[in-house]
């Protein structure tokens, strides 16, 4: 007979690979999330490259531009897409109903980052093979400190969304988590390296998205690992699961 604490262990494992199942499933059914989590970040790609907006003495524009819209497709599925996801699961009872099973707080954040992770996958597939035929040169030395970054990116912004989807309205989660998706992106150093060296540049290297991107870009453009950009997503994505954890409202 198993020892109650692994029998705890394991039926956790297995509800968290359920709600994972479940909200993988959904995310690929449903058009808009997709359109957030593959169409906008390869038209952003496109719009990038081909612009040339990137390009320098040296430097191959489309080498930053693909990590920093797989940071950018970080941001869509994890942060985005689960924090409007969530938030009408408010609002239509689903969470209500959850709140009621064993799956509890801690087994909704990791069964959200379980799917993040599934369509993350799809979204690395999709947009780095369009990068590659865009011409994209990774370093393959790089890959396994980009799959932490991934990893820990997803986890970061699934808290995120997670505790704006669970202290906000729907109207506001909504309103809010897309504006959040274009400032990240666009200034937030996601998509683009922060520029100049002001303290409002000093300011955005903090943000996790600046982390994510600079960590992305550091590990397929030289195959290092940026350890600045990891311990600061890793203290985003402790602060975010804690304040989900606290203040999380399941109605």
């Amino acid at each position: 007979m198993a020892p109650a604490g692994n029998a705890n262990a394991g039926s956790l494992v297995r509800r968290i690979a359920a709600q994972g199942r479940y909200e993988s499933v959904t995310a690929v059914r449903n058009g808009e999330q997709l359109l957030l989590s593959l169409v906008l970040p390869l038209m952003a790609l496109f719009a990038v490259v081909w612009s040339g907006m990137l390009d320098g003495p040296g430097v191959r524009g489309v080498d930053i531009a693909v990590p920093g819209i797989l940071a950018l497709a970080v941001l869509s599925s994890a942060f985005t897409g689960q924090g409007i996801a969530t938030g009408f699961d408010r609002r239509y009872g689903v969470l209500a109903y959850l709140s009621t099973t064993p799956l509890g707080p801690v087994g909704l954040v990791l069964g959200k980052a379980c799917a993040v992770l599934a369509v993350l996958l799809l979204q690395v597939v999709v947009i780095g093979g369009v990068g590659l035929l865009l011409g994209w040169q990774p370093v393959a030395a790089g890959v396994v400190w980009a799959v932490v970054f991934f990893v820990l990116g997803a986890a970061s912004f699934t808290a995120l969304g997670l505790l704006i989807a669970g202290t906000a309205r729907p109207e506001a989660t909504l309103a809010l988590t897309n504006l959040l998706w274009v400032l990240l992106g666009a200034v937030g150093g996601a998509a683009f390296p922060v520029p100049g060296h002001g303290w409002l540049s000093v300011m955005a290297s903090y943000l996790p998205s600046a982390a994510l991107g600079d960590g992305l870009r550091a590990a397929f453009g030289s195959g290092t690992l940026d350890l600045g950009a990891l311990l600061i997503l890793t203290g985003w994505g402790i602060l975010a699961t804690g304040g989900a954890l606290r203040w999380f409202r399941w109605r």
